[in-house]
Order: C-alpha cells, then structure tokens, then sequence
C-alpha cells in the first residue's frame, strides 16, 4: 500500500531537524514548546564488571587438549594414574583463593 507524502505538510508548515514538523502559525507557535531529550548514559555493576574480568581471564586460558584428556581417561581406566594428594590440595586451595 503506498502513501501519498506530498499533501501531508500545510503551506504552513516546515521541518525541524529537531521533530521533523514544525508549524509557523504564530498562534500555535507560542503554546508549541521545544523539549529536550534527557542525556543517555550508561552506568555499569560492579557484578557485570566482575562477570567481563571473568570473561576476559578465560578468553586466555589455552583450549582444552582433548588428547590429554583421553589419555588420562584411559590411564584412570587402566588403574595407572595417580593422584598426587598435595598437588590436588594446593591446587584446589588456589583455586578457592581466586574465587573469593
């Protein structure tokens, strides 16, 4: 469906950059008023700026060796990996320490 444009405007009328429509009849010109719009901004929690510190830490983590991971599989199957206790302590201590 078109739409005729060209006999919307009155001779009356011109455009504002600001509303696209502004009427010069000096009698609607005074009770016509030009608001502003209020200023954007954007304020950011510290939760999202922990989730984006989050982000960027595992964005440097290298990918996961899925061949490692078969071969452990493989060895822990087999009854021939072994867990070092003090290793698995330390590293779980460290992990807890950098998530507090």
């Amino acid at each position: 469906m078109a739409i005729d444009i060209k006999h919307t405007l009155s001779h009356k009328s011109t455009i504002s950059p600001l509303f696209g429509h502004k009427n010069t009849d000096p009698k609607t010109a005074q009770s016509q008023q030009i608001r502003t719009a209020p200023a954007d901004s954007v304020s950011i929690t510290s939760q999202a700026q922990q989730v984006q510190g989050a982000q960027s830490n595992l964005s440097q983590l290298p990918e996961i060796d899925k061949a490692k991971i078969e071969a452990i599989k493989l060895a822990i199957s087999e009854g021939h990996y072994k867990v070092d206790p003090e290793k698995l302590a330390k590293n779980i201590a460290s992990f807890e320490n950098e998530l507090g």
